[in-house]
């Protein structure tokens, strides 16, 4: 355990290597990759476009083979540049590149659009018999997901004028969100009150604090450092919602999150029932969040103090001992995933301390196949980064295990994503616990996992609330205000809080920042879906010890291969059960009421 979360030599050196997407050409090598692709597709179209209905078996085996070279040789120029681009990016040099990508990247995307049309006016008997021929097991699935978009398919001078329009519309919109937010400075208590600042996640992880001032003045700061681009982003987030109504109508989707539920392999309804069967246990946050006022002996918690430590000993992770931590829980429960997980360290796949102009948050790309995937870090010392850490670990070894299934079958739909991630998190959160005994360490540890399930599965049912609302108001009044927009935010923040939180005048704009509205609208509810899933997986691990170990490897290993039901199957896990979601939340209360009695234990419930 670290005290100095400043001095951590190992954290500095945890910058990831990028030059194996190049084969360690360097970054000349991204043009000669793409003009292979280019050329590769251009070939690909003159022998195939208008007349993929005349493939037979071992024909659409070798046309989904050359797709499969194609799609690597962009995809490890486009993770080069985005990846490269996400550690710096108010390089203007790096935006430059990332740009040059998308566009000739678009540009092979239009000249293959064809071969996706054209798979999808198949009647249905041909390309079922199709899909039944030998060593389609890279693509049957992707190819079976292609057609149910079919009613929603333009013709292809359509498709190609949007696919076109795209680098200079919605991509260049969420690129210029991104650099926004990631040049954000935050001025107040550590930020400095000077000329300059600290990144915001820096100043996020401050609302941790255990002195209460600390935590207000925080909020204070960062509020004060989102106001001067807030109407900046305001009027990108209402373009994008409207070029999202357009790019719906067009479409003839009937809601504006269709698309991402058809993209996640789920039903309109079942994601309705997910979310309402949340919304009615909003109970369970509301009680945490009461609980926890007493136990720091407040009458209320404000917003600012939601994610405040409950024990005074500020507990510091160094990087060495996170990574050593991170390892050990991994190998206790297999060695496999422990020896994936190594290799993120070992052979620099891992980008981890905060500098200025990063990307803020975490995330894991898979990158391609024939490579490995990558996690970016903000680590900032705190046990939720070592959580983090993990979490984003589930998602590289999830990566890794399924990339025998090719690229187009190596990610799974969103929602069972979050699944490994989750699973890798509770993992070390497990052993963290096992290896306290301390009253007061363990009320810590219990408090996190109850503030990691609201987090990630009321939040964010929250967050698909303010969603609804904004798309919803922006197809029926027009242009969203900054007001209208924080009215939204602070109703939905207000029906999952209740009078359990005030919410202040403040935390009104901090909608502003988040960056999957932009970049991935719709996408939140897949949180709460993976959280609850994943924590019955758990469940199945409990209960069955060992022998449940190589089902839960079989299943990351299936990437996108299989429908989620059929992967849940794999591990015992019916996803068609309407008691799913229940089941689901039940276990989150029983972290609560754990959480309860380590806070009596500990003699903290004034």
């Amino acid at each position: 355990m670290t005290t100095e979360a400043q001095s951590d030599p190992a954290l500095d050196v945890a910058l990831w290597d990028l030059e194996p997407l190049l084969d360690g050409k360097g970054a000349k090598s991204v043009d000669a990759q793409l003009a292979d692709a280019h050329a590769r597709a251009e070939a690909f179209a003159r022998r195939h476009a208008g007349r993929v209905a005349e493939l037979d078996g071992p024909g659409l085996v070798a046309a989904t083979g050359e797709l499969t070279a194609i799609y690597e040789l962009v995809g490890r120029a486009s993770s080069y540049a985005s990846l490269r681009f996400s550690t710096d990016t108010a390089d203007p040099e790096r935006g430059a590149l990332l740009q040059k990508v998308r566009e000739r990247a678009t540009a092979i995307e239009t000249t293959l659009l064809f071969f996706g049309l054209e798979w999808a006016a198949l009647d249905d008997d041909v390309a079922e018999r199709l899909l039944g021929a030998d060593g389609l097991d890279q693509a049957r699935h992707h190819l079976r997901m292609e057609r149910r978009f079919r009613p929603h398919l333009l013709s292809e001078p359509e498709e190609k004028l949007l696919a076109e329009k795209a680098v200079t519309g919605r991509a260049a919109w969420s690129r210029l969100f991104s650099e926004q937010v990631s040049a954000i400075e935050v001025r107040g208590p550590g930020g400095g009150d000077g000329a300059g600042g600290e990144p915001l996640d820096v100043a996020l992880s401050r609302l941790a604090s255990g002195d209460r001032e600390v935590r207000r003045a925080t909020a204070e700061a960062v509020t004060a450092a989102l106001a001067p681009g807030l109407r900046t982003r305001a009027y990108i987030f209402n373009t994008l919602i409207h070029d999202k109504a357009i790019t719906d109508r067009l479409r003839g989707y009937p809601t504006w999150l269709t698309s991402r539920n058809l993209a996640n392999e789920v039903s309109d309804a079942s994601v309705r029932a997910l979310v309402d069967a949340v919304r009615d246990r909003y109970d369970i946050p509301r009680r945490w969040y009461r609980l926890k006022a007493r136990i720091l002996g407040l009458p209320t918690l404000a917003d600012y103090d939601r994610t405040a430590a409950v024990t005074t000993a500020d507990e510091r992770f160094g990087w060495e001992e996170s990574r050593d931590l991170v390892l050990a829980s991994f190998g206790a429960f297999s060695p496999e995933m422990e020896r994936h997980a190594r290799r993120f360290f070992d052979e620099r796949w891992i980008d981890a301390p905060v500098r200025p102009g990063k990307r803020g948050g975490a995330f894991a790309s898979s990158t391609v196949p024939s490579v490995h995937p990558y996690v970016m870090l903000n680590f900032t010392h705190r046990r939720r980064d070592v959580l983090t850490l993990a979490h984003e670990l589930g998602h590289g070894i999830h990566f890794a295990l399924a990339a025998g299934q090719g690229i187009l079958q190596q990610n799974t739909p969103l929602t069972v994503a979050e699944t490994a991630s989750v699973f890798g998190e509770t993992i070390v959160f497990n052993q963290l616990l096992a290896r306290t005994s301390d009253p007061e360490q363990r009320l810590a540890l219990l408090a996190e996992a109850v503030e990691g399930a609201i987090a990630t599965v009321f939040r964010q049912a929250a967050m698909n609330r303010f969603e609804d609302a904004v798309h919803t108001a922006r197809r029926t009044e027009g242009e969203l205000s900054v007001e209208r927009l924080n009215e939204a935010w602070t109703a939905t923040q207000r029906e999952l809080l209740g009078d359990s939180v005030e919410i202040t005048d403040g935390y009104r704009t901090w909608w502003s920042y988040v960056p999957h509205f932009i970049s991935t609208p719709g996408y939140v509810y897949a949180y709460a879906y993976g959280q609850l899933l994943a924590l019955s997986v758990y469940q199945r691990y409990v209960d069955e010890g060992p022998a449940f170990v190589p089902r839960y490897l079989e299943m990351l290993a299936a990437g996108g291969s299989r429908s989620p039901e059929d992967l849940g199957r794999i591990v015992g896990i019916d996803l068609a059960d309407p008691g799913f979601w229940s089941a689901g939340l039940d276990l989150v209360e029983a972290q609560l009421l754990a959480a309860e009695t380590a806070a009596r234990d500990a003699g903290r419930l004034r």
